[in-house]
């Protein structure tokens, strides 16, 4: 492998993997960590819900969308792990400015800021590891960046729920933050930018660089991607709603602290989740051999059975019904994330991952993580009555209903699979 030289980096596969594997979960912690601090950030700004719901997603996703694909087009052209470095630097200095805000305006401003950190650091990652690893292993390649969601999840959870009851919220935000500086440096100085589209033999147009118009044309004309897309934007925000108050959930419905909200809630989105992405990326690599519809029947069939278990989770009158139903439910639900991923960028030229990525997580920011957990924070309270039972029961209607959106998911991955198997093969 040709890539760049210098005293510390190197052209590894695996440990690029593994760094930038580990800064998406460090910036899903930054990302996630508001989840678990919902309620006594609530309780010290004095906000509604909808607020919650706002700060949560919305705050998030306003520059990050548009900004992600503005970098994204210049990583098409440029060195991709410098703007990786560079974003994961801003997000963690907007991570510590969420720890001093003194009111929900300059809350929600730092809010913004981590995603705007996000959207320079992250739509480049995929296409880096693209460039690493050849098509028929790429999506248990991405299934492994994509430990970020449930990895994270359970350090932002359970350790910011920890550090909160110990230090307060303010403190686990500085926490969360830390990591990215380190990470940052290491990325800069260790791995090396590796040669783009070495694995997909594309001749005299290696160097050629498509419009983004062409990016958003390959994403329109194909059926599959279409499909796989609207499945797992749906997916990605029910997931997010349902998780931005699960800590509350626990909270108000079962009466834990933070602390035990927190690292259940962690627990509950990890070693289950953890399972499910990466069973589903190598089930989708190696059925995909002889199938390649795998890549859309595996989560089609999981979503359908998370809907109904989500729903039975939320409505259990004790704790540990309630658990037992949320862990199978983790194992199942996030089993989209690998094969979409990995379709996305089979069927994308390699100067076009990039720009792909972006606009993919542009429209997860908007629907899935801006979207979601306001529609869970205003169902919430339009089902809750007065006094804090009422508030339990409106919450746990809210996560219910949610749920449901799964089944509309599915739907979407098995009209994927249609055609597939022909839209894989066509020329990049």
């Amino acid at each position: 492998m040709t890539g760049e030289t210098g005293f510390l980096r190197r052209a590894s596969p695996g440990w690029a993997l593994a760094v930038l594997a580990a800064i998406s979960t460090c910036g899903f912690i930054d990302r996630i960590i508001m989840n678990v601090l919902a309620q006594p950030i609530k309780e010290e700004f004095a906000l509604t819900d909808t607020q919650v719901g706002l700060v949560a997603g919305l705050a998030f996703a306003v520059l990050n969308v548009a900004l992600g694909i503005i970098v994204a087009r210049i990583a098409e052209r440029r060195r991709r792990l410098t703007l990786v470095t560079i974003g994961t630097f801003l997000w963690s200095v907007a991570t510590l400015a969420c720890g001093a805000a003194s009111g929900f305006f300059s809350f929600a401003l730092a809010r913004v800021g981590v995603g705007v950190g996000e959207a320079v650091g992250l739509p480049a990652t995929q296409s880096v590891i693209s460039d690493y690893f050849p098509k028929e292993r790429r999506t248990t390649a991405m299934s492994v960046l994509l430990l970020a969601p449930p990895v994270g999840a359970f350090l932002g959870s359970a350790g910011g729920a920890l550090i909160a009851g110990a230090y307060g919220w303010r403190m686990a935000f500085v926490a969360a933050a830390l990591p990215g500086f380190l990470l940052a440096a290491t990325l800069a100085l260790t791995v090396t930018e590796p040669p783009r589209g070495q694995y997909d033999a594309l001749g005299e147009t290696a160097d050629q660089v498509p419009s983004f118009w062409a990016v958003v044309g390959r994403i329109c004309e194909r059926h599959s991607f279409r499909h796989m897309l609207a499945g797992s934007t749906i997916a990605s925000a029910v997931g997010f709603g349902l998780n931005a108050f699960m800590a509350a959930f626990l909270l108000r419905r079962f009466g834990f602290t933070v602390a035990e909200a927190g690292v259940t809630a962690g627990l509950l989105t990890s070693v289950p989740a953890t399972l499910g992405v990466l069973g589903a990326g190598w089930l989708s690599d190696r059925i995909g051999r002889r199938d390649a519809r795998a890549c859309g029947f595996i989560p089609a069939i999981s979503l359908i059975l998370a809907a109904p278990i989500y729903m039975l989770a939320a409505t259990r009158e004790t704790a540990a019904a309630a658990i037992g139903w949320l862990t199978i439910a983790a194992f199942v639900q996030y089993t989209y994330l690998a094969p979409s991923q990995g379709l996305f960028q089979n069927m994308m030229h390699p100067r076009m991952r990039a720009t792909s990525t972006a606009v993919i997580n542009a429209i997860y920011s908007v629907i899935g993580a801006g979207v979601g957990p306001l529609i869970v924070g205003a169902l919430s309270d339009f089902f809750a009555a007065p006094g804090p039972a009422g508030s339990a029961r409106g919450l746990a209607l809210a996560l219910a209903v949610t749920s449901a959106g799964y089944l509309i998911a599915s739907i979407h991955f098995f009209l994927a699979t249609r055609r597939i198997r022909e839209e894989l093969v066509l020329p990049l």
